[in-house]
């Protein structure tokens, strides 16, 4: 997907997602999202509020971080709409990757915690975890330089149905599977991006190559691409019905496709050099249709021969290209270091909050201010963004980190605080307080 260049991102994103709150609460999120920009060190809900001078009014910013849990689908709409999708003009197509992932939290009283699967166990090596599950959706797109950004939108929050009946009735949500979140995700999506009259892709986890998502997402018309098992249980193509013959034409075909034996043949390979993580690679690969009952009809398969193993991947637009299909399936990648970067640098699953709502409420902060952080920096040159002079072992071909971006906006927005507190007729008291600020959010 191809991307242009943005001027500087306006001040008036805060505001202008906080507003779809109500009066009381917005103007708190507003600074809310200031705070979560410029806070250091631990990243909870205190270090927001005292990074955005709201300490004075602490109980209400709370009520506020809950507010946006409960409206995040009108707070995104506008995330979307505001600074997203300038981000896209002139793509081809557009594509959405689908994961979820956990956040770690501790305490017997947080509302929707519970033991999941731990896909990163560590050296460690524990296979569960204990904390939140986030369904999340993510826009992908290609910076000219920096590759493909995965840009966080919306998430959904998961909680095991054994977990349900230690939540108050009050705060208690339905239980819904990840299949049905990550519907629930592309539905709120559609009516947004449909208008631009671009192909939507879908790029997903293995987990959710099964009917009960497939089938909604092509209902949608969106194309969905995802690894494919080795086990699936394939057929050929139906043939052409006998002229004549009454009913309705075959959907699946007579033969039984089994993906280890075609992988097994030596035959019917072939080789194709496709740029995947921004580097050009060899592939060598079979394609071939097949219909597959999940899919509900015909797919395109793409079998990949790797140093470690053999790959199946699939697509639901048979006629998709198997360049296409394996740089969506690396571009899905983007999201993984969304997850990393919001968890290790904005603070994600960090915020010592308990209720449903503002469990949600914190999470989609972190998700926005991720979001709005990438934007900002887009249109900026690397050398604005990082100063690699004082760190001479730093390969200055290395492109900005998440972090680095961070930092950057951090100083523009400090910067501005700086030059409207030294105006003309500007009071010793005031600069004094600027200072006193600054070395605050310093320390």
């Amino acid at each position: 997907m191809t991307s242009s260049p943005l001027p500087p991102a306006p001040c008036q994103w805060f505001p202008w997602l906080a507003a779809a709150l109500d009066r009381r609460s917005a103007p708190r999120l507003a600074l809310l999202f200031l705070g979560a920009v410029l806070a250091r060190g631990r990243r909870t809900v205190t270090t927001w509020i005292r990074a955005a001078k709201l300490s004075d009014h602490f109980r209400p910013c709370y009520t506020a971080v809950a507010a946006a849990g409960k409206r995040a689908d009108r707070i995104a709409r506008r995330l979307l709409t505001e600074v997203v999708r300038p981000l896209v003009k002139g793509a081809t197509r557009l594509t959405l990757a689908l994961d979820d992932t956990p956040t770690k939290r501790y305490g017997p009283h947080v509302q929707g915690a519970g033991v999941h699967h731990n896909p990163t166990p560590g050296p460690a090596g524990s296979p569960y975890v204990y904390g939140h599950v986030f369904v999340v959706l993510a826009l992908l797109v290609a910076h000219p330089a920096w590759g493909v950004v995965a840009l966080p939108l919306l998430a959904r929050l998961y909680v095991r149905k054994v977990d349900l009946p230690g939540i108050d009735p009050k705060h208690r949500p339905e239980f819904r599977t990840k299949l049905e979140l990550a519907v629930e995700l592309l539905r709120w999506a559609k009516p947004w991006l449909g208008p631009l009259g671009l192909p939507i892709w879908v790029v997903a986890d293995g987990a959710y190559a099964s009917r009960e998502f497939l089938k909604p997402a092509m209902e949608l018309g969106m194309t969905v691409v995802s690894r494919l098992r080795k086990d699936a249980a394939l057929r050929s193509l139906p043939g052409p019905r006998p002229a004549g013959k009454p009913g309705r034409p075959r959907t699946y075909g007579p033969d039984v496709i089994d993906l280890a034996k075609r992988a097994g043949q030596r035959r019917g390979w072939s080789t194709e050099t496709i740029s995947l993580y921004g580097v050009a690679a060899v592939k060598k690969y079979k394609t071939f249709p097949a219909t597959w009952r999940p899919a509900g009809g015909a797919i395109r398969v793409v079998l990949v021969d790797e140093p470690t193993g053999w790959r199946a991947y699939f697509c639901t637009d048979t006629e998709a290209s198997v360049a296409d299909i394996l740089t969506t399936v690396a571009d899905r990648f983007g999201l993984e270091i969304a997850f990393r970067e919001c968890k290790q640098v904005v603070g994600a699953g960090q915020q010592q909050v308990r209720f449903i709502r503002a469990n949600v409420g914190a999470f989609h902060i972190c998700l926005w201010t991720y979001t709005m952080t990438e934007a900002w920096a887009w249109g900026r040159e690397a050398e604005d963004l990082v100063d690699r002079s004082t760190s001479p072992w730093d390969s200055t071909l290395r492109r900005p980190s998440h972090a680095d971006k961070r930092r950057a906006w951090r100083r523009d927005l400090l910067g501005e605080e700086i030059r409207a507190t030294l105006r003309p007729g500007a009071t010793e008291a005031e600069i004094q307080a600027t200072a006193e600020r600054l070395l605050s959010l310093a320390a």
